[in-house]
């Protein structure tokens, strides 16, 4: 495809092929929010070439950006005292480096006329020495990545050190071994590799320090100063990888510096590591071992015997700086998704974790999931800087339930119980070891644990499985009553919270639990620890059964050891969070075991402020945005952001008008008024109307017909009764009949059998006229999944997929909008409107699996009367807002959509 580059507004976009119209005004609107440092919302229906409008918008401006900074540089290099450019734009991302720090300082008044002078002409010295150093940087830079680009040299040249230091190594493992074997048994009986790790460190200080680790010191002199970059995030690995293509198949896939970024599990290319499966685990390996490695290269050369063993457990092959400059080299030079990282990182024998965290700064396009970016910490953990950078969060339809997600932490009483046990025989076996800073915290910890457990009204000297309950149900409580009722109140726990983490003391215990929970300890200890073993066994079945991290996945069968600590300090971190911003809901079921805390966030502003506060423009983009109330009025308007600095962009779709039938259906074959609420959907004479729908809707809809149901639950309600009544064997006539299934493994093997049963019936002669698809609102199929062409010919939702109104969490919600938001009068409370707004975001997102390009066809039957109100019509998006009929009689409904299926399949 030839390069077509396109004007639009005086302003070049670069484009493989000549852009639809929509896509010029989405490029053109795009640009003029990035350089206004604006916060844009923009909708581009699924099959408008969305990726390549923002791929091709965004980096134009980058482009136009950079020569303009540039410009600015040499202007200040010839001419220093001349002061800002006309427009008046701030070009660099940190003011610090501008040219606008500048000689225009103003002085204190009265000062003599020689001093001023001189403090400005000092000033411009200083302004001119910084451009020149950026020059130098930038050029050294490019010359590097030009040499990677176009040599092999240093590929080989690393290859070459990286078997001599290999050689080197086993040379002095066999010289170790031999003096090991040398100084006797004796020596061996006392080897216990690795516990003195396990043992804390001393805590001398409550205050926070900014003192690296020497790792990070290493880190920091490889650094470069951050250019000014976008960062684009989306929800899944699948999503980035596909935005990569298409970032490579762009004008821009030679020139751009693009770095791909996942966390450890993706990224991690050492198998011993790899092969513990948790990511939690993983985490804390891949830590502890550069930690042992850096200790390591600060010990002088001659090593004890007795350490060889932990030695060689602890060395990576893979975290090696030089070797990871080279890879960040190479990555850059390069458009690669994870994948790709991967299979470079184990050629190059380089971590590819940390070397695209140091391709970072020197990137033009960082890629990268939603929690990388959305939480402070794992952002501050990846080099992550945002400071005048610019910010796109693709499919963002759920972003507010995307970041709620992400700061709300659920503890079951397992987890509270096994983590108390671990601590409390973790402090029984080192407790001469421990400094008194240290025993005084691990002590209120070990408070906080019983306390917890306690309001759930369990004992923690007993087994939670056994352990039953009196008291069940759920309460909900603001985060200061849970502190009182809970008899913590008088903790600090900012305090606890900064002692965790500087004191890495679920590491410690991740250690200890993994050497005593699963391998017999020697003789003289088996009694102090035979009650920790014996408690891990116990709890097992039951801990297997808990909700894990929200991360975290075992492998099945596996036993993991890892401290459930870790996953506590979560909570304990989020009941720091300010008191209405929060609620704590206490799930007392039938054993402590099966009991939990959870921590619900109520406001996902307060995370979300810090983004759009340091960030130059923040574009929050999707196929379905509507209803867009949401974005600015939960997330912006909380985050403090002002109504004009947030844009609007939407855009039809790029189908023709009669290439689309959207149909809200009011009433069924023999008149029954079509609503689907909790009340009468379970009607038999309201499910006998849906079932006699869809037998009509097989009869004239070829290909592929998918229906979706509000729930699972109902789903199964429907069909038993259908079953019974004969209606699933008159469907199963016309079209073979699959149904969604519940394991996320098992997606693929239905849609596959699905796509066949379409493309056999549209080949063979028969009653069959294809499949139909049963789906669940909010499902596996409901998101992320192309129904094009044949596979979905039409689209039906049955009734409107309210969430349950009784659930505490929304409840709450809802209370805090109508507390926080302003209503306006004669309009839908704000946490009404947060209902029905969940309902529609679900609905658009549901029906817009059908039309996925340009040629696609496609009709949309909603069956509830509800749809038919103004208020909901409106929350549709406009493409199909625009061309809805609502047709109160289902006579009228058949004969328009007979007729449109006849038109689009009779000239083929």
């Amino acid at each position: 495809m030839a390069d077509k580059t396109q004007e639009v507004g005086g302003i070049h976009f670069p484009f493989p092929f000549p852009p639809y119209s929509i896509q010029k005004d989405f490029m053109a609107e795009l640009y003029q929010v990035l350089e206004a440092g604006k916060i844009g919302i923009f909708e581009s229906p699924t099959g408008t070439g969305k990726s390549l409008s923002l791929i091709c918008g965004a980096l134009s401006w980058l482009r136009d950006f950079e020569q303009k900074k540039q410009q600015e540089e040499v202007r200040c290099l010839l001419d220093p005292g001349a002061g800002p450019l006309p427009e008046g734009r701030d070009l660099r991302p940190e003011a610090s480096s501008s040219c606008h720090a500048s000689p225009t300082t103003s002085r204190p008044a009265g000062e003599p006329d020689w001093v001023t002078q001189f403090v400005q002409r000092k000033e411009e010295r200083d302004l001119a020495e910084r451009v020149k150093d950026e020059q130098i940087r930038r050029r050294k830079r490019e010359e590097r990545l030009q040499q990677t680009r176009h040599s092999a040299q240093l590929k080989y040249a690393a290859r070459g050190r990286r078997q001599e230091e290999e050689e080197t190594e086993a040379l002095l493992r066999l010289s170790r071994e031999m003096l090991a074997e040398g100084a006797g048994a004796e020596q061996l009986e006392q080897l216990e590799p690795g516990e003195e790790e396990l043992v804390l460190a001393e805590y001398t200080s409550d205050e926070e320090r900014r003192a690296a680790s020497g790792v990070d010191e290493d880190e920091e002199d490889l650094e470069e100063e951050h250019v000014t970059k976008i960062y684009y995030c989306s929800r899944t690995h699948s999503q980035l990888a596909q935005f990569v293509q298409e970032v490579r198949k762009s004008p821009f896939g030679k020139e751009i510096r693009l770095v791909s970024l996942g966390s450890r599990q993706n990224l991690c290319v050492n198998e011993d590591v790899r092969s513990l499966g948790s990511v939690q685990l993983i985490n804390d390996r891949c830590v502890e071992i550069q930690r042992s490695q850096h200790k390591s290269k600060s010990r002088a050369e001659e090593e004890k015997p007795k350490r060889r063993r932990q030695e060689a457990r602890a060395a990576c092959p893979f975290y090696n700086h030089e070797q990871m400059q080279l890879l960040r080299d190479e990555i850059l030079v390069e458009v690669r998704d994870v994948e790709q990282l991967v299979a470079l990182g184990k050629e190059a024998r380089a971590c590819p974790y940390y070397g695209s965290r140091l391709a970072i700064a020197a990137a033009q396009l960082v890629v990268l999931p939603y929690p990388m970016l959305l939480h402070v910490a794992t952002r501050q953990a990846a080099g992550i800087r945002l400071q005048g950078q610019v910010v796109i969060i693709d499919e963002a339809h759920n972003l507010i339930d995307t970041i709620t997600g992400i700061h709300s932490v659920e503890v079951t009483g397992s987890q509270l119980c096994q983590a108390h046990s671990q601590l409390l025989q973790y402090t029984e076996r080192y407790r001469k070891r421990l400094k008194a800073k240290n025993l005084m915290y691990i002590k209120q910890i070990l408070y906080l644990l019983e306390k917890f457990v306690a309001v759930l009204g369990g004992d923690i000297r007993q087994n939670p499985n056994t352990r039953s309950l009196s008291q069940t149900g759920t309460e909900l409580k603001t985060i200061n009553d849970f502190l009182f009722e809970s008899q913590v109140d008088n903790i600090n726990l900012f305090k606890v919270q900064r002692y965790c983490e500087k004191s890495k003391v679920s590491r410690k215990l991740c250690g200890f639990t993994e050497r005593y929970g699963a391998v017999l300890p020697p003789p003289q200890q088996q009694s102090r620890l035979a009650g920790l073993q014996h408690f891990l066994q116990s709890l097992q079945p039951s801990t297997t059964e808990a909700p894990a991290a929200p991360l975290e996945e075992a492998e099945p069968g596996a036993v993991r050891a890892a401290s459930p600590l870790m996953h506590i300090e979560g909570f304990l971190s989020a009941l720091t969070t300010a008191n209405q911003d929060g609620r704590v809901i206490l799930s007392r079921q039938g054993s402590l075991s099966q009991s939990s805390l959870k921590f619900l966030l109520l406001n996902p502003a307060v995370h979300f402020a810090q983004v759009v506060k340091e960030c130059r423009a923040v574009v929050i983009a999707g196929g379905t945005m509507q209803p867009v109330s949401d974005f600015r009025e939960q997330l912006l308007a909380c985050a403090g952001v002002e109504a004009e600095r947030v844009v609007e962009f939407s855009c039809g779709h790029v189908i023709p008008p009669d290439n689309i039938l959207p149909l809200v259906l009011c009433s069924g074959p023999t008149n029954q008024q079509l609503e689907f609420t909790y009340q009468k959907r379970e009607v038999p004479a309201m499910m006998d109307e849906a079932g006699r729908i869809l037998c009509n809707l097989c009869n004239v809809v070829p290909g592929g017909l998918v229906c979706f149901f509000p729930s699972y639950e109902y789903q199964h309600q429907v069909l038993a009764h259908w079953g019974k009544s004969g209606l699933l064997t008159r469907l199963a006539v016309r079209k073979k009949i699959f149904q969604e299934p519940k394991r996320a493994g098992q997606v693929e093997q239905v849609l596959a059998a699905y796509a066949r049963c379409i493309e056999s019936c549209a080949r063979a002669s028969g009653p069959g006229t294809g499949a139909l698809l049963l789906a669940v609102v909010g499902g596996k199929m409901s998101e992320g999944i192309n129904f094009s062409d044949d596979l979905g010919r039409c689209v039906v939702m049955v009734g409107m997929p309210y969430p349950s109104i009784r659930a505490p969490e929304l409840q709450e919600k809802m209370a805090y909008l109508d507390q926080r938001l302003p209503g306006t009068p004669g309009q839908v409370p704000p946490g009404k409107a947060l209902v029905e707004n969940l309902c529609m975001k679900a609905v658009n997102q549901s029906v817009g699996r059908a039309i996925r390009h340009q040629r696609d066809f496609a009709s949309i039957v909603l069956l509830d009367q509800r749809y038919a109100r103004p208020p909901v019509l409106a929350k549709l998006p406009a493409w199909i807002r625009d061309r809805v009929e609502v047709k109160a009689t289902f006579g009228a409904a058949f004969a328009a959509l007979r007729k449109f299926h006849r038109e689009k399949v009779g000239p083929s």
